[in-house]
């Protein structure tokens, strides 16, 4: 059974292999945007996975992320995710990103609870089209 308000957290040192310049989504080394989103993403799923039903899983449908500072490679960073609300199959998270010297990312987050293998069946059937 899923309720709101359960958190789980990840904490990480930022690699040259998360940097916007690996991620192609700049050209400078630090933490990349994508990277973070990633890690909010994570701890989301991982919130709520122990909650589950055997064969069910979360699926991502929605973000709304500002990234609002840089991270070096060496610092550590800090992502939450929060449960708010279960509504049916939808999940509703708060994420937020801190490194060492304060809050660089949050926003909202939304995944889906889906039956694992039913989903992916559907998914690979499109190459069958």
């Amino acid at each position: 059974m899923l309720e709101a308000g359960k958190t789980f957290v990840i904490e990480k040192e930022v690699t040259a292999l998360d940097t916007a310049k690996v991620f192609g989504s700049g050209e400078l080394e630090v933490l990349a945007t994508p990277k973070m989103i990633a890690l909010m993403e994570e701890a989301s799923y991982k919130c709520v996975a122990d909650g589950l039903d055997t064969g069910s899983s979360t699926v991502g449908t929605y973000l709304d992320v500002k990234h609002l500072a840089a991270t070096p490679v060496g610092m550590k960073v800090r992502v939450e995710s929060t449960l708010d609300a279960v509504d049916g199959r939808k999940l509703v998270f708060t994420v937020k990103a801190y490194d060492e010297a304060g809050l660089i990312g949050e926003g909202k987050h939304e995944r889906f609870v889906i039956f694992a293998e039913k989903f992916v069946a559907k998914t690979y059937s499109k190459l069958d089209k």
